[in-house]
């Protein structure tokens, strides 16, 4: 098999490193949440449900350009669900199942060359047909275009060919075991080629895909409208006319319309609502566990934009680790959650989910709270108490209220935090050009170890929004990906989480668990791990059922 060789020394750099870490003894478990079951939602099945009806979700916040390349914000995830089907898909269980695809990729023994089976009889929403050259030329633009959000998740890909229609063979330069899981997500979304052709960089204006409904219209700040496609594949088991989106920032709003009947549906619920919404008999409160994280970035060297070259940061912050780890020292991450949470979020510590198969005592493990440790660290690194730090924090209830619990709590350590509410998509923005200096915002999480962490923490990836450079923990992300033994993949992640523990470049403090309430005159409606809003396939209850 040919792979990356990786400097001994790197690896050793890493080991040693670790040996700071020795007050790691916590760690993260899906038990801490045990008290408030999941409950994924139900497909039709057999249920007498509506023929049409127009269904009105409140959607948390807006999403940014609908186009599966360049987009970076779940909520454009979760409106692209509905419109712009993937080659793969999560299940409930968290399995890798076809959907495009016809079968799940065939590798080759030395893992280099990975070919995809596509389905056939299938048409875009323009009516143009759907086959191996469609999804060739997407993912062709995935790993190209400028700004393309989508590269690095692709991985080191040398050529993309089709044989025949049915067909998709993705060429590697080294073996690449994220690549299934990285097609079950916007890698995976495949667009009309006549519409790309047509539409150039504005295709998230007007996107065509494959799927349940088709873009119709957007107004910015207010709301998104899709409609059913009749050219869909499965069209026979679509039941919405359409599906409108309302753009809805305020939680105890969104709780209040569904409550009204005014929509149907809401996402991202507000934990200090949820006890409420899970005992109202005309709702259900959809629950599932995450494989995101949620937590805070720190600028050290994100000077030109993400994914270009770091340049140094000159304040003692970015410059200086001790000030990083000891900040991280300073948070209670279990009574910041129980405290702002009311138990429905649990402590989060690395980019490894409990929810995964790579999730173990190491790869899950939690710096101990220690506050006069945090003091000690900031007076070997010869910094003024209490030490200033900027966060910009998104405007809206609950986060400010963690931000605020935050701020106290790290006061404690020596931190003088201070906050700045910011609009969502402003901090998006914040975020790519690196115009911060700590920014509180998580991710959605993916299946695979490699979405989650080399993403955000490889050098010049275009996720890579601290600007971190660490070559001996590129050297190891690198590895992880290349391996094709789940066990030495798990080993490696867990010698990252070391690395990253060491550096704090990102710091973990929670994991959310996906609360979406849904009137119960929908059924249909399914959220998994992945946190996208399943909804092509829901519909109005039959009144012939109540």
């Amino acid at each position: 098999m040919s792979a990356r060789r990786f400097p001994v020394r790197r690896l050793l750099a890493l080991g040693c490193a670790a040996l700071v870490l020795a007050s790691c003894s916590q760690h993260e478990t899906p038990a801490a949440v045990a008290t408030h079951a999941d409950d994924y939602g139900t497909p039709v099945g057999d249920q007498k449900v509506q023929q049409g009806g127009d269904l009105t979700m409140g959607l948390s916040n807006d999403p940014d350009r609908l186009d599966p390349t360049t987009s970076s914000s779940l909520y454009t995830r979760m409106v692209m669900t509905t419109i712009c089907e993937k080659l793969y898909d999560n299940d409930a269980s968290g399995n890798l199942v076809p959907q495009l695809a016809t079968e799940l990729p065939r590798f080759s023994d030395d893992g280099l060359t990975v070919t995809i089976p596509v389905r056939t009889g299938v048409t875009f929403a323009d009516g143009t047909p759907f086959n191996a050259a469609a999804v060739q030329t997407s993912l062709k633009r995935h790993l190209t275009m400028e700004g393309s959000q989508r590269s690095a998740e692709l991985g080191p890909i040398a050529e993309v060919e089709t044989d025949g229609p049915t067909q998709v063979v993705l060429r590697f330069r080294q073996p690449f075991a994220p690549i299934t899981a990285a097609l079950a997500d916007r890698a995976g979304m495949i667009m009309s080629p006549t519409a790309l052709k047509e539409e150039g960089k504005d295709f998230g204006d007007n996107p065509v895909c494959v799927g349940p409904f088709k873009f119709a219209q957007r107004t910015p700040q207010t709301s998104i409208v899709v409609e059913r496609d009749p050219l869909y594949y499965d069209a026979q088991n679509v039941h919405f006319d359409s599906i409108t989106y309302r753009i809805m920032t305020d939680p105890k709003a969104r709780a209040a319309a569904v409550h009204s009947g005014a929509i149907q549906v809401a996402d991202t619920m507000s934990p200090q609502d949820a006890d409420a919404l899970s005992t109202d008999p005309r709702l259900r409160l959809l629950v599932s566990g995450s494989f995101g994280f949620q937590g805070f970035y720190l600028n050290i060297g994100n000077v030109d934009g993400a994914g270009k070259t770091p340049k140094q940061i000159d304040t003692p912050l970015a410059k200086d680790s001790r000030i990083r780890q000891a900040l991280s020292l300073s948070i209670d991450r279990q009574a910041l959650s129980d405290k702002v949470f009311k138990g429905w979020y649990q402590p989060a510590c690395t980019g490894i989910a409990p929810l995964t198969s790579f999730a173990t005592q190491a790869s899950t493990q939690c710096p101990v709270y220690d506050p006069e440790r945090s003091r000690r660290l900031l007076a070997d690194a010869g910094v003024q108490t209490p030490y200033p730090i900027t966060m910009q924090v998104m405007n809206v209830a609950d986060q400010l209220e963690y931000a605020q619990a935050l701020q106290t709590a790290v006061a404690a350590g020596g931190f003088d935090l201070r906050i700045v509410p910011t609009e969502y998509s402003a901090m998006l923005d914040a975020q790519k050009r690196g115009t911060y200096e700590a920014l509180l915002l998580g991710w959605s999480g993916r299946l695979d170890p490699d979405g989650n962490i080399a993403r955000f923490l490889t050098t010049g990836s275009t996720g890579n929004y601290t600007g971190y450079s660490s070559p001996a923990l590129d050297d190891v992300l690198g590895w992880a990906a290349h391996s094709t033994s789940p066990a030495r993949r798990g080993a490696l992640y867990e010698q990252a989480v070391r690395a990253i523990q060491r550096d704090n470049p990102y710091i973990y403090t929670y994991r959310l668990r996906n609360l979406t309430v849904q009137s119960t005159r929908v059924t249909g409606i399914e959220v998994y791990a992945d946190g996208a809003v399943r909804l092509g396939r829901a519909a109005f209850v039959s009144e012939r059922n109540s």
